[in-house]
């Protein structure tokens, strides 16, 4: 059912990544790159990319940075989704988002299952939309970010992709705010 309608033009999307971790440095996160990679290679523009530590007020502060800065469509965090004590990156991010999308964790789960099974339970990725901006929260593995970009971003920040995409409705994604005025 998914297929790409040639006949419509690409539009680039301007892509943040942020890799939560507190043991890697920019040099060493296979995550960001192995996203950074997908991004330039799919003809999107990556804005910013950065490495933060497991810390809520940290990760919150960039992503809200992020999500104020017209320039960037799409936010992408990597790492801090599962049970440790320092997996705080949904708790960081979460309370951000005007609106859930709750089918992303569904079918990155899906995914995810065809990979490692059963394992899959135990990442929390999340996903939202803030001040009309995307925002995904994938598991720290480079493995887990292959799965979410190849599985479901790919496709899903392609204007061309049908039956429909998030780029198509990014015009639309504040009008809530609009409406508040009336």
């Amino acid at each position: 059912m998914n297929r790409v309608d040639e006949t419509r033009t690409f539009i680039p999307v301007r892509i943040a990544v942020l890799t939560v971790s507190d043991t890697r440095s920019l040099e060493e996160d296979r995550s960001g790159d192995t996203l950074a990679g997908r991004i330039a290679e799919a003809g999107h523009h990556l804005v910013d990319r950065r490495v933060c530590r497991d810390e809520t007020a940290e990760i919150r502060s960039i992503v809200k940075e992020w999500i104020a800065n017209a320039e960037i469509d799409v936010v992408i965090t990597t790492g801090g989704t599962g049970f440790t004590g320092r997996d705080v990156t949904p708790e960081a991010v979460e309370p951000l988002f005007e609106k859930r999308m709750d089918g992303f964790s569904v079918v990155f789960h899906m995914l995810s299952r065809d990979k490692i099974g059963t394992s899959t339970i135990q990442s929390r990725a999340t996903a939202g939309v803030a001040g009309a901006t995307y925002i995904f929260v994938l598991p720290g593995s480079p493995g887990a970010c292959k799965d979410a970009w190849d599985g479901i971003l790919q496709a899903q920040l392609d204007y061309r992709h049908r039956p429909c995409n998030f780029v198509e409705i990014m015009p639309r994604l504040d009008e809530h705010l609009k409406r508040g005025g009336k």
